[in-house]
């Protein structure tokens, strides 16, 4: 990982070893990091050079993470070559990645949960109507919340985040 400081490198390969684990390929997250530390675009050959991985696998994770929203395509006067930036605001990307989720993880199962529902005879299958009713309750409360919270301005959003405990003892009762 040429022209990345120790520090740098360290967490790049975080990065791309948390990636692995949330369900995303180790270069496309290492390509994601070197974009978020990056103090001006790079172009797909520069990636290629600091990651030392083929361009096949840094063209279609460029192509992943413009997919997530969470990378962009950018020009760079007098360079014909395409540029790539990371999105540098944490909760931009936060509202990025969470929106690309509820759209590939969560809208699918409420759709799919829907659709059992209506095929579920309650007479003949109780258990299991009352099964997909719990947790197409459970969807249809996340997803609600999920809206309204990303419907705040990022201050606001920071704000509910940071209250802890406090929003516990306020919704319990408690600290009165």
């Amino acid at each position: 990982m040429n022209k990345l400081s120790p520090a740098g490198q360290r967490f790049v390969l975080h990065w791309g070893e948390m990636g692995t684990r949330w369900g995303i390929n180790r270069t496309v997250a290492q390509i994601h990091a070197v974009l978020m530390i990056s103090d001006r675009p790079l172009a797909a050959d520069e990636l290629c050079e600091r990651l030392e991985v083929a361009r096949s696998n840094v063209s279609n994770s460029l192509k992943e993470l413009q997919g997530w929203g969470v990378v962009r395509m950018v020009h760079v006067h007098g360079d014909r070559r395409d540029h790539f930036e990371s999105l540098k605001d944490v909760w931009a990307m936060f509202r990025a990645i969470a929106q690309e989720r509820k759209k590939r993880e969560f809208d699918p199962t409420m759709a799919m949960l829907t659709e059992c529902l209506a095929e579920a005879d309650p007479r003949t299958e109780p258990a299991l109507v009352a099964r997909l009713q719990d947790l197409h309750g459970f969807f249809v409360t996340v997803t609600t919340w999920y809206d309204h919270l990303f419907r705040l301005p990022t201050g606001m959003l920071v704000g509910v985040m940071r209250l802890g405990d406090r929003l516990k003892n306020m919704v319990s009762g408690e600290g009165k």
